[in-house]
């Protein structure tokens, strides 16, 4: 019987669905913290006694503890809807299909409280359009990147996943590089219009990505599994989890907490680690942070490949191992932007190797019946991580006298004991709880 090549040219259009989210999380995680704690006299003074320039910013001095926690409501929100919206999109079909129609609702939703964000003139008015983005966001996400379990088969969807991340990541270098040239280019001349110009761009950008899938995608009437009618929650998926005898599935879900835990901290603090302790332009921080893109991006398809030939769980444990070490080293050594630019073109590879490979293993101990359901559960657990993350982050840098440093050591213990917890997953796919 001959090989069914794979299609290269679909999952390139499907990955324009997650290039168009991609674009707006890095906008979103560079500039609203830098906007919500500009002001604050612990970084004027620091940055004064060291001789490093002010930030030209209008923004609201914010303690780091709290503009962290504003950066967790997303996470908040998408614990929740993202799982009720991935499960009720699987019983979900018209003439778009099963997905489009979340699409749909979601993205303007979102798109529209992510342009009015850089205008608001208090930070009562920021707040809640920052509120309106992530409930928008949170409708359309998992049912977007449910595509991957609803178009591949098991074998396929590392390999899937990595084209699907490079899409993503080619999204992240647009909104990394264009914005911070954005911002650079009309910072001096006019700070406000270079306030606004990153976040209109993006939702520009985003809106011809999704377009792009709308028109092209084209789904299919049935679920791998076939169709499932029982209505299910986040609940009822972990009570899947754990009632199989493999206990893989559960270790994979903790796994994907400690992880996430570690990289949204840092990932949210990166801008203001840049800004107010390497004394960066906010712009030129942004730019820095691509770094980490071009890496993920170079490295996502042969992650995938890896996934497929060596086993998800194996590689994934190679790039945790990998992560420790470059976040230890960020700690001890970054005070330059040389050992900035290093260590994070490093951390982009080895991050390909764990994210890439992360939901393809959620689907490995899941139910195929349930792809939007169980990716919703992969939400779940990243984005429960993505609150206490950014949280206890915040609250440590704050107690260590406002300096973002300790995120580097904060990280490294975490991706630690993702480590460890992913020893306990099995190589293979678990076999079905009866």
């Amino acid at each position: 019987m001959e090989k069914k090549k794979f299609p290269w040219g679909r999952t390139f259009l499907i990955g324009f669905g997650f290039l168009g989210i991609s674009i707006i999380w890095p906008i979103f995680n560079q500039y609203i913290p830098i906007f919500l704690q500009s002001g604050n006299f612990v970084y004027i003074n620091r940055l004064l006694e060291e001789g490093r320039a002010i930030p030209n910013i209008r923004g609201f001095a914010l303690a780091p503890s709290l503009a962290m926690f504003v950066m967790t409501w997303d996470n908040l929100l998408n614990m929740f809807i993202a799982p009720w919206a991935g499960a009720a999109s699987d019983r979900t079909w018209n003439k778009l299909g099963r997905r489009k129609m979340w699409i749909l609702i979601g993205a303007p939703i979102a798109l529209l409280g992510f342009v009015f964000i850089p205008v608001a003139q208090t930070a009562l008015a920021i707040m809640v359009f920052i509120l309106i983005t992530n409930f928008g966001m949170a409708i359309f996400r998992s049912p977007t990147v449910s595509w991957l379990g609803d178009l591949f088969d098991r074998e396929n969807r590392s390999k899937a996943n990595g084209v699907i991340n490079l899409m993503g990541g080619v999204g992240g270098l647009l909104a990394y590089f264009g914005s911070g040239m954005i911002f650079n280019a009309f910072e001096s001349s006019s700070p406000e219009t270079a306030r606004i110009m990153p976040f209109v761009a993006g939702a520009i950008a985003t809106v011809i990505a999704l377009v792009t899938v709308l028109i092209f995608v084209k789904e299919p009437r049935t679920l791998p599994g076939g169709e499932d009618k029982e209505k299910s929650n986040v609940l009822t998926n972990l009570r899947t989890m754990f009632s199989n005898p493999d206990k893989s599935g559960v270790f994979v879900l903790l796994g994907i907490l400690f992880w996430f835990m570690a990289f949204q901290a840092l990932e949210t603090g990166l801008s203001s680690f840049a800004v107010f302790s390497l004394g960066m332009k906010a712009g030129t921080a942004s730019i820095y942070a691509g770094l980490v893109t071009i890496s993920f991006i170079i490295f996502s398809i042969p992650s995938g490949l890896l996934g497929t030939r060596y086993g998800r769980g194996p590689i994934i444990r190679i790039g945790l191992m990998g992560l420790v070490a470059l976040l230890l080293l960020g700690f001890f050594f970054i005070t330059s932007t040389l050992t900035f630019a290093i260590v994070l073109v490093l951390a982009g590879a080895f991050w390909a190797l764990v994210n890439v490979n992360s939901l393809p293993l959620v689907y490995d101990y899941g139910d195929e019946r349930r792809i939007g359901a169980f990716t919703g559960l992969y939400y779940f657990s990243s984005q429960l991580a993505a609150v206490l993350g950014p949280t206890l982050g915040g609250l440590l840098v704050e107690s260590m006298g406002s300096e973002y440093r300790w995120l580097w050591l904060f990280s490294a213990v975490f991706m630690t004991l993702a480590f460890l917890v992913m020893l306990g997953v099995k190589r293979g796919r678990a076999k079905q709880a009866a």
